[in-house]
């Protein structure tokens, strides 16, 4: 008997005032009924969505499933534009993608990202202390979740100072799905492509030991490099290492302070943050649901998955919030456990496309939440939960303003 058709996903709404850091309970009933589901896509037509753990491993890691497959290709796919990244990290496959993720790794190892805690650790600090030298109230999105990954990002690729304040407005454009004018995401994406083409010329000019100092050696001396490769790789970490962990601690900051057992849990015993931050990162579902389906992949021959078998051709999309969910995996799979000692989660991927930046994003939300509990422990809302501004038309879900008392 065929399984009756889920319709069209992602099974949310597009509004986004009413979006909150919940899942579809489509979600849940697929993983248990049919884990590899043939639904519609909001653009270019019919897909299979794979919700369970084990399916979303293998589909992440194994090579039948391409991402090159997907660049530039009108594929059934969440967002109205097609993927065009082709000179991206995000939509090669290996061994391409293997030769640019080299360049870039040593600078995100687990040892180098340890040793710039204490630098982290200054950052957060001055944030923390204009906040309290002005307030409260205070937004914690503009004086922390948003300042703070951006600050860090700049620093490892030699972005000057003075020119941080450039990239909100480029950065909130770039990364809007679609536009009343959508020349406004062309210009903040040629703005962006612009600065970093001019910040590798200053490199060239005068050399220095940043991670764009160092590509642009790996361009010029070792020819590893396209001159297209190397400033995409540059706004691509800017924009990933901007955008994801700033919507991230705002998300977290809500759910602590929204849910005061959570917060009070942590402020008894800040030891707790490390697994706080890994159970924060698998229950909250970063990805809106017009775009929670991440990057959408093209199977390259028949493969059996789930029970099913997607074809040659076939587009294959990976919610890694549904995978998170998966009770087959995690004990008490809807609920927030502060203390979880086993954590597969797949928040940052898994296979090639493992995010390289996740050791980086875990030291900043966890420098981050360790100096709040500890500073300003009775922190609180300054309005109601459910009347917090959320970011509209944005992959992923965030708060707009966060505003908080102490």
């Amino acid at each position: 008997m065929t399984a009756p058709h889920p319709g069209t996903c992602p099974f949310h709404a597009a509004d986004f005032s009413a979006e909150r850091l919940d899942m579809d309970p489509r979600y849940a009933r697929l993983r248990l009924t049919e884990p590899v589901a043939r639904v519609t896509m909001p653009y270019g037509g019919d897909a299979w969505l794979v919700t369970r753990h084990e399916d979303a491993r293998t589909v992440l890691a194994d090579p039948r499933f391409s991402r090159a497959a997907a660049a530039g290709r009108d594929i059934p796919r969440s967002t109205p534009l097609p993927d065009q990244q082709n000179a991206s990290l995000l939509s090669l496959d290996p061994p391409e993608h293997s030769r640019l993720r080299r360049l870039v790794t040593k600078a995100f190892t687990h040892r180098r990202v340890s040793a710039m805690r204490p630098r982290v650790q200054e950052i957060v600090d001055g944030m923390v202390d204009r906040m309290t030298e002005t307030g409260p109230p205070a937004d914690l999105v503009s004086a922390l979740a948003w300042p703070l990954p951006l600050t860090v990002i700049c620093e490892i690729l030699g972005v000057p100072a003075e020119d941080h304040g450039l990239f909100r407005d480029w950065i909130d454009r770039s990364v809007a799905l679609s536009a009343d004018d959508p020349e406004t995401i062309k210009e903040a994406d040629n703005a962006l492509f612009s600065y970093v083409s001019g910040l590798v010329e200053r490199r060239r000019a005068a050399p220095a030991d940043d991670l764009l100092g160092q590509l642009v050696v790996a361009r010029d001396e070792g020819d590893r490099l396209s001159e297209l490769e190397l400033v995409v790789f540059g706004v691509n970490l800017l924009i990933a290492g901007q955008e994801t962990t700033a919507n991230e601690l705002g998300n977290f900051l809500h759910t602590l302070l929204s849910r005061r057992e959570h917060w009070e849990a942590l402020t008894a015993d800040p030891s707790l943050i490390p697994s706080a931050v890994e159970e924060l990162l698998r229950h909250i579902p970063l990805e809106a649901s017009v775009g929670g389906l991440g990057f959408p992949r093209v199977a390259l021959e028949d493969v059996g998955l789930g029970g099913r078998t997607v074809r040659a051709g076939d587009t294959v999309v990976v919610p890694n919030a549904s995978a998170n969910r998966d009770g087959s995996v995690f004990d008490r799979p809807d609920e927030l456990v502060l203390d979880r000692e086993r954590n597969p989660h797949l928040t940052f991927g898994h296979g090639a496309h493992h995010c390289l930046g996740a050791p980086l994003a875990r030291l900043e939300l966890q420098v981050a939440l360790e100096t709040l509990v500890r500073r300003l422990p009775s922190l609180r809302l300054d309005v109601p939960a459910d009347e917090v501004a959320w970011k509209a038309n944005r992959m992923m879900r965030g708060p707009e303003a966060l505003p908080v008392v102490w």
